[in-house]
């Protein structure tokens, strides 16, 4: 018996798959928690674990309007949590951005291209990271805020900013170098 379906042993009934009546059997994946049939590949059966989209959770926005076609806006619950979209989807497709992050340039010159200054950006997770403004034609970039200062070991144009317990320095980016020396 395989490890996912003695997760069963403590249910009296063990669910059957609809489609091949052989065992269900708890899986995971991109998408989430499964219940996949323990016949796979031969049997390809799965049920998502988690909710569907509920219209009724939608919470319309008293007083709001959707810039794109005047319809009311609402609460929305979506896959990457609550946000707040056109109740008029899938006709519009409008939703509200979360607080927009300026994307500040630095005066950082990318030491790869040399053509391009590095230049605040936040991820999806909401953390800043620093990539050169020429993306895709240079990848080059770093996580912490940089400045222009020349590394005392490798000579690599560029150092980042790193916190610790005993206060701030300067670290080189470079993995083959990650030289540590005191923020001046």
């Amino acid at each position: 018996m395989s490890s996912d379906a003695q997760l069963f042993d403590s249910i009296e009934e063990k669910p059957k798959c609809p489609e091949c009546q052989r065992l269900l059997v708890f899986r995971n994946g991109k998408a989430g928690p499964f219940l996949g049939c323990s016949g796979y590949p031969e049997c390809r059966y799965i049920k998502p674990l988690h909710a569907e989209h509920d219209s009724s959770l939608d919470k319309v926005i008293d007083g709001s309007e959707c810039p794109q076609c005047s319809a009311p806006l609402s609460v929305k619950h979506g896959r990457f949590g609550i946000f707040i979209g056109c109740s008029q989807f899938p006709i519009c497709h409008y939703t509200e951005q979360k607080e927009q992050v300026e994307e500040a340039t630095t005066e950082v010159q990318c030491p790869q291209c040399k053509k391009g200054k590095l230049q605040r950006k936040q991820n999806r997770f909401g953390k800043y990271f620093y990539p050169c403004e020429r993306y895709p034609g240079c990848k080059y970039a770093v996580n912490n805020p940089p400045l222009a200062v020349t590394c005392e070991l490798c000579q690599w144009p560029v150092m980042v900013e790193r916190n610790s317990k005993t206060g701030l320095y300067l670290q080189c980016p470079q993995k083959k170098c990650q030289h540590k020396q005191q923020k001046l």
